[in-house]
């Protein structure tokens, strides 16, 4: 054949020179070739994270800086103050699935710089903080406190003790410190040296951290905060659990808007377990078209300090109840508990000092509602005024004290030069049913829009905590309805829970009858349970031991019976 070549058998020079292209192609090819991969470290730059929501911190260039809130829980009874440092809620916490590195570069430190990891965030009561389990580190100077909390119950609640405290010295308070869980190890170091190693990483078991920054007495900058997933695990930053939440076509306020289209159906939450529990955050946007922030609008959440506010986490939940297109009640502005210390010692033994603690209140009352302008459907002005004893007599609060009896009405006009808009409601409990309260409630609400108030209603709180005495009946609530709509004024039915001692039937019986009887009625403008699942429901008993409740509408992320017989009074309603 014409062109063709011999076999390479019968050429041994072109075998020769056709094998060694080969081998330098193929040597060639393995000198290029890319290096095996190295493990990458999965590290999260915290700084880069959300912190806008978080009490006490705010952007410092590329950094953070933290200043002091004192912010704390004013224990029963107006008893003793426990600390309620803030954490990054409604911002970014971490997901791990093993062992992780944190390290922090505190500088600029004034007094003391607070750093708290927590497995889960406290549940936060109106009275009480119930401590997680976590790691929490206060650098003050050269001493570096460690503290570990395992969240075992605690002997008092109001009184968190530690499973771990320690003191150690730091040789340059200047470098980094850092912590370390390997295994059941927790390992703290600065500046390269191992200062403290304890046997406790079994505390961050939930595969969660939640991060905090705080100070007691100073403020402080935090240059550098990331966190590194151990080799072999894994590590990533997460936003709150909300976000993924949607309303239900078949929840508790779907139902509602399908028998009566301006009646909202709220509940009372808070910003922890809407941002760490999914089945909280699911009940609550998904059954829910109403929110009362249930302590984060109280004075002394927004106002630790004279002069200074803490709003974040109250605009935290606003902004969430906004994104899901949600009604707000806010609560309260003034209350005889739940105030922070400035406010409660204000002195009012002469004209002088009454007047100089009347623009004190005045001035917080206008910053807050000011603040809050536009982003509330209703407001509570006045929060439980009278005495404790189920009386008719008003508490001698410091509203009482620095104005007389009239502060109501003082309140309400400032309340409005400050948002006219904003429905103003009179909140009390005990006043459900007919009676000397109930009657001392309509006066008080009467006899302030006489003295130029603008109260619009009145909260009914309905709680039933026993139903052989607080028991609601249908004929009750509908004659107090009745009442208040010839006084020209409407109702919400504005804390309502129910206690399960005689059973789970017995409690959907009065939860449906509040609601069914609150729907009929065209003064009673909405409905709020003053809790969402039964997790989170927890109170003090008399002799100070911590106790759960079950009265609410979900349990451990199911519905209750209660929620079921509320379902079928929407719907026969429609």
């Amino acid at each position: 054949m014409v062109g063709a070549q011999a076999p390479l058998s019968q050429n041994p020079g072109r075998l020769i020179a056709l094998v060694s292209g080969l081998l330098l192609a193929v040597a060639g090819c393995t000198s290029q070739a890319p290096a095996p991969e190295q493990p990458q470290e999965e590290v999260v730059d915290l700084l880069q994270q959300d912190w806008q929501h978080v009490p006490g911190v705010t952007a410092d260039g590329d950094g953070l800086r933290v200043s002091a809130t004192a912010s704390t829980i004013l224990g029963h009874d107006n008893g003793g103050r426990q600390p309620n440092p803030p954490l990054n809620l409604a911002g970014t916490h971490l997901v791990t699935e093993g062992d992780f590195s944190l390290s922090a570069l505190f500088t600029d430190v004034t007094a003391d710089a607070s750093w708290a990891v927590y497995d889960s965030p406290p549940v936060i009561a109106d009275e009480f903080r119930i401590e997680p389990a976590g790691l929490r580190l206060i650098l003050n100077g050269d001493d570096l406190e460690v503290i570990v909390f395992d969240g075992s119950p605690q002997q008092d609640v109001t009184d968190p003790r530690p499973v771990y405290d320690e003191h150690v010295t730091v040789p340059d308070p200047q470098a980094a410190v850092s912590v370390r869980r390997s295994g059941d190890t927790l390992e703290i170091a600065s500046a390269g040296s191992t200062v403290s190693s304890v046997p406790f990483g079994g505390v961050f078991a939930s595969g969660a951290l939640w991060l905090g920054l705080s100070s007691d007495e100073g403020s402080f900058r935090v240059g550098s905060l990331t966190a590194t997933a151990a080799e072999g695990t894994s590590l990533r930053a997460a936003g709150p659990a909300v976000t993924q939440a949607e309303p239900s076509a078949q929840g508790l306020q779907a139902l509602a808007d399908r028998a009566r289209p301006d009646f909202t159906i709220g509940a009372a939450v808070a910003l922890g377990p809407l941002a760490s529990d999914a089945d909280y955050a699911q009940e609550f946007v998904g059954h829910f078209g109403g929110i009362t922030p249930e302590n984060a609008m109280k004075p002394q959440f927004l106002s630790p300090q004279r002069g200074v506010y803490t709003f974040e986490e109250a605009d935290a939940l606003l902004a969430m109840a906004e994104s899901k297109g949600m009604r707000v009640h806010g609560h309260t502005i003034a209350f005889t508990e739940a105030m922070p210390r400035w406010m409660k010692e204000l002195p009012t033994a002469s004209g002088e000092e009454r007047r100089a603690s009347a623009d004190a209140l005045l001035d917080y009352v206008t910053t807050v509602v000011t603040h809050f302008r536009g982003r509330l459907a209703s407001l509570d002005v006045v929060n439980e005024p009278f005495d404790l004893d189920q009386g008719t007599s008003l508490q001698e609060n410091i509203w009482y004290r620095t104005f007389g009896p009239d502060y109501p009405a003082i309140v309400s006009r400032a309340v409005y030069d400050a948002d006219p808009d904003v429905r103003q409601f009179v909140n009390e409990n005990g006043a459900d049913v007919p009676g000397d309260r109930q009657d001392a409630l309509l006066e008080l609400a009467r006899d302030t829009n006489a003295r130029g108030g603008h109260i619009y209603g009145v909260g009914l709180q309905s709680h039933v905590y026993d139903l052989e005495t607080d028991a609601i009946s249908t004929e009750d609530l509908t004659a107090t309805l009745d009442l208040f709509e010839r006084a020209g004024l409407h109702v919400r039915i504005s804390e309502n829970d129910v206690t399960d001692d005689r059973g789970t039937d017995a409690q959907a019986e009065q939860y449906a009858a509040v609601l069914a009887t609150c729907l009929r009625s065209p003064t009673c403008v909405s409905y709020t349970t003053w809790g969402v699942d039964d997790r989170y429901d927890w109170w003090i008993d008399d002799d100070g031991g911590l106790q759960q409740g079950h009265d609410y509408l979900f349990d451990e992320g199911h519905p209750t019976p209660a929620h079921e017989a509320m379902v079928r009074a929407l719907t026969s309603a429609q």
